[in-house]
């Protein structure tokens, strides 16, 4: 309940705050193509219920069609404005809404696709036992992860094979361990990753340590070993 109260109070204040911010751009990316500044994705929240998730568009009209889920930081289907837009991860202010909603919480395991949750193992299903978040352990880690599958051929496979099985293991490390001053303490570094990420994964080092998470996953975290030399470590 004290969760819950928090969100509301911080998404409803964030919401009047960066309302000028919010309408700014989406003017922009209205006056771009001339349609709807907002994408509306559906995805699977708390106990595998869907719900429509808002984010302010970066991509082209129709994107999703193209039945790739993965975004590289070199995909043709950003605009120019969108790339500004996810650098500054303005695209997910407008997820405020969904807090209010019910919907999401301001931290927690990111919302996914149902193609994606079906393929969750009976572990990784209990990333659903929660409202997702705005932001989470993984959200800082790899808020980068358009570079990572930059000039991929298949982004969505390597998604799969080098970042989800980490996030998955972040998410679920969040998911044992959620409490409002953890949240109080992702919600700052995550402040903290949009001007100085490596600066935030320094932060995140010892929170990990301290809920316990095994060494790979803090090695994973710090981001100074290639992810593919780390996967293949455990095998």
């Amino acid at each position: 309940m004290t969760k819950r109260l928090f969100d509301v109070a911080i998404a409803a204040l964030g919401l009047l705050l960066l309302s000028p911010l919010i309408l700014g751009a989406m003017l922009l990316v209205w006056a771009k193509d001339r349609h709807s500044p907002l994408y509306i994705s559906r995805r699977v929240g708390r106990h595998g219920r869907s719900f429509h998730m808002v984010k302010i568009r970066s991509m082209v009209v129709a994107a999703d069609r193209t039945g790739v889920s993965s975004t590289a930081a070199t995909d043709l289907r950003i605009t120019p404005i969108g790339h500004f837009i996810r650098r500054w991860k303005l695209d997910e202010l407008t997820q405020l809404y969904n807090v209010l909603t019910g919907d999401m919480s301001l931290v927690g395991p990111r919302p996914n696709i149902a193609n994606e949750v079906a393929l969750y193992t009976p572990e990784q299903r209990k990333l659903l036992s929660g409202r997702p978040g705005i932001t989470d352990f993984a959200s800082i880690v790899f808020s980068d992860e358009a570079e990572i599958l930059r000039d991929s051929d298949h982004p969505d496979q390597l998604y799969r094979d080098i970042i989800w099985p980490w996030k998955s293991e972040l998410g679920l490390l969040y998911v044992r361990h959620r409490h409002l001053s953890l949240d109080l303490r992702l919600i700052f570094i995550t402040a903290i990753a949009i001007f100085d990420r490596r600066r935030a994964l320094r932060m995140l080092q010892p929170v990990l340590s301290r809920l316990g998470a095994s060494p790979r996953v803090i090695a994973a975290a710090a981001r100074e070993i290639d992810l593919r030399l780390l996967m293949q470590s455990g095998q």
